[in-house]
């Protein structure tokens, strides 16, 4: 499983191990070559990723293409001075610590880094050993940092119920790949009709796994337009489009060392399904307006109602993401598949207050659900709405739901040769002209959205 370096293991002299160090790029900003030279390789040899600068505007320059997490930074440097690339770092909200290096003079000067944001200071001639504990320190402080952010972003999210609810045999073979998913840090794929609960069970996968106490981030990739989602996903940098008043990261860096999950999956468009296959690949991504190369861990789990695979046969969707997502997979069954769920969803939204008559009961499980438990969901919701004394009525329910139930016990009674394929199609159909064609009234009827809608009717063959 990926682990973040502040959960790693501490050495016995309070440091980090060797290869703990390996995950720290580190920044050496020094006019004076001999140490420049004399710290590249000290820190080099302890496992650090090593770069160096020898004055601030090489720095910036440097900085423009590639990420450190900290910096060592000599006060006093022609061009731009320690303390004014301090500044710059500062106003473009840097999550990079800095350690500022002086000569013995100029402690004010120091004193003066630290009110500007630098994390600490060292007086020259510095001590490599002390540096390299200081440098250790100002990791773990950035770590920190950025973990307090990552909560505060997901805070809401997490307070969010998700309880999966059915003993089905299909269910009970979900919960097994649950568990099983859980244990690894590999790329899931859900597949599903729309309403059988698929963030449900990515939201399991991640409470199951090691990274239960990171973040677990959600965005849906049907509920923005391309340039918005590739905006959020990558973040964007400070003028990259009209609007872009400050730089934000985006949900990857705030998904940094947990689960991001991105539903939806299969309404990604193209450039952005390239720009993802790379961060699955290596963790690598660039912010919109950026050439900088920033890197992430995270795990990604996905969701689509759509056949992927057909998908790819068809040309819509690249053959290398959907190999590389698909690593391990789960399937969700249709509500109408889930023998004896239907009762227990209903015993879990209605609760202990409320009483449902037989035939209610009767109307409910002998229906289809095109809509799978969402619809189940806004139904019951509706019922409660609409009842009187805590008694769900048959007259509470919707009309489609009771019209629909009567024609499949209809076709049941007289033998019919009818399958669920065919009576979906036929309650689609009856909806969709009971509503005169409107399709967003269709699909709330039927508890599902609009996209979910135009897919049913295309698969139907309704025009």
């Amino acid at each position: 499983m990926p682990t973040t370096t502040a959960e790693k293991t501490a050495t016995p002299n309070g440091g980090l191990s060797l290869a703990d160090r390996s995950d720290i790029r580190l920044l050496i900003v020094d006019d004076e070559s001999g140490f420049r030279d004399a710290a590249r390789s000290y820190f080099s040899k302890l496992g650090y990723q090593v770069g160096t600068a020898e004055d601030g505007r090489e720095a910036l320059a440097l900085l423009e293409s590639q990420d450190f997490h900290v910096a060592v930074v000599d006060l006093h440097m022609p061009h731009v001075s320690g303390l004014d690339l301090l500044r710059q770092l500062h106003e473009q909200e840097s999550s990079m610590q800095i350690i500022m290096l002086t000569g013995g003079g100029t402690i004010e000067n120091a004193v003066d880094s630290m009110k500007n944001g630098a994390f600490d200071f060292l007086t020259k001639p510095a001590k490599l050993n002390e540096l390299d504990m200081l440098i250790q320190k100002a990791f773990r402080a950035r770590t920190l940092m950025k973990e307090n952010q990552q909560l505060r972003a997901v805070i809401e999210k997490s307070k969010r119920p998700h309880a999966m609810v059915g003993n089905s045999a299909a269910m009970q073979q979900v919960r097994r790949l649950i568990e099983k998913t859980a244990q690894t840090d590999k790329p899931v794929l859900i597949e599903g009709e729309s309403g059988t609960g698929k963030e449900l069970v990515a939201r399991a996968i991640h409470e199951q796994s090691a990274l239960a106490n990171r973040p677990l981030v959600v965005i849906n990739c049907a509920a923005l337009p391309e340039p918005l989602l590739e905006s959020e996903l990558f973040g964007h940098e400070k003028g990259a489009f009209t609007g872009a008043a400050s730089a934000k990261p985006g949900l990857f860096e705030i998904a940094d060392g947990g689960t991001l999950f991105i539903d939806e999956f299969g309404d990604l468009a193209g450039s952005l399904q390239a720009k993802l296959l790379r961060v699955l690949e290596d963790g690598s991504l660039r912010r919109v307006g950026s050439v900088k190369e920033r890197h992430v861990k995270v795990r990604i789990i996905a969701a689509t109602n759509r056949d992927l695979a057909k998908e790819v046969a068809e040309g819509r969707f690249r053959e290398d993401l959907y190999y590389r997502i698909n690593v391990l997979g789960i399937r969700l069954p249709p509500l109408r598949q889930r023998e004896g769920d239907v009762e227990l969803l209903i015993q879990h939204f209605l609760g202990s207050d409320w009483r449902i008559s037989d035939d209610v009961k009767k109307v409910l499980t002998s229906y289809s659900w095109p809509g799978n438990v969402r619809q189940l969901q806004n139904a019951l919701e509706r019922a409660k709405i609409l009842s009187e004394d805590d008694q769900i009525l048959l007259e509470n329910l919707p009309p489609e739901i009771i019209s629909g139930s009567h024609q499949q016990a209809a076709s049941v009674l007289v033998g019919s040769k009818v399958d669920l394929e065919s009576l979906n199609r036929m309650h689609v159909e009856e909806v969709y002209k009971k509503f005169d064609r409107n399709k967003t009234r269709t699909a709330q009827a039927l508890g599902i959205g609009r996209r979910s809608l135009y897919r049913l009717l295309e698969k139907f063959g309704i025009e």
